[in-house]
């Protein structure tokens, strides 16, 4: 059997009326939504604060005193001492000039400065001269040869393999012999004493050095090569 209802209970018919009324009450809540408001609420006594004056404290200024440095001493006096002469003391303030004429007979002795010229000259030691200084009348190099065949190995230097070139210096002087004999520069002392041993037991067969046609004394370099064969 179907269930029977009465066409006051139908509700089909009024859905319509009833989704306008829903429409109308939605749309009346958005709008008083957007009418409502928060009203804000005014503070007394904000105004009065801000036209309130700040209160500033006053910093007094103050300026660093300058130390007065003390004046400078005052500069010593200084006293003249005057010795008081009695009237009687007779004072000489004549001076003694003495001069001297010379006339066409007086003679000067120059032969004393023209002495210690040569003197100096002799003294002094040349290291290039227009004549240099000759071994058995060759070279340098001859002598150097001749002290080079004439070398000692020491037996320390040799036992240690020690070899090396000495660099020495002499001066040939004025009559042909060697003074002045050095070292500059050598790898081992043992190799630098037999050097200079060599040197001086070398015979003194030297032309010496002229300087204007005079002998001068002229320092001489030169190589004495130590080598382990």
């Amino acid at each position: 059997m179907e269930p029977k209802k009465s066409k006051k209970a139908d509700l089909e018919k009024k859905k319509v009326l009833f989704l306008e009324i829903g429409f109308i009450l939605a749309l009346g809540l958005v709008l008083l939504a957007f009418e409502w408001g928060t009203k804000t609420k005014e503070v007394k006594g904000f105004s009065s604060q801000e036209k309130a004056e700040v209160a500033q404290e006053s910093v007094p200024v103050t300026r660093q005193q300058q130390k007065k440095q003390p004046p400078p001493p005052p500069p010593p006096q200084t006293t003249e001492v005057i010795n008081i002469v009695d009237n009687d003391v007779t004072i000489d303030d004549e001076l003694d000039i003495q001069t001297s004429e010379a006339d066409q007979d007086t003679k000067v002795d120059y032969d004393a400065f023209g002495q210690e010229e040569e003197e100096e000259e002799e003294e002094q030691v040349f290291v290039v001269v227009e004549d240099m200084p000759k071994f058995k009348g060759k070279s340098i190099n001859a002598f150097r040869n001749f002290v080079q065949r004439n070398i000692e190995y020491p037996p320390i230097a040799m036992e240690n393999g020690i070899q090396g070139t000495v660099f020495m210096r002499f001066v040939v002087d004025t009559d042909g012999g060697i003074s002045n004999v050095t070292v500059l520069r050598g790898p081992d002392p043992s190799l630098n004493d037999e050097a200079i041993r060599a040197v001086k037991n070398a015979p003194s067969d030297w032309e010496p050095g002229k300087q204007r046609g005079k002998p001068v004394r002229v320092s001489c370099t030169m190589p004495i090569i130590f080598k382990l064969e």
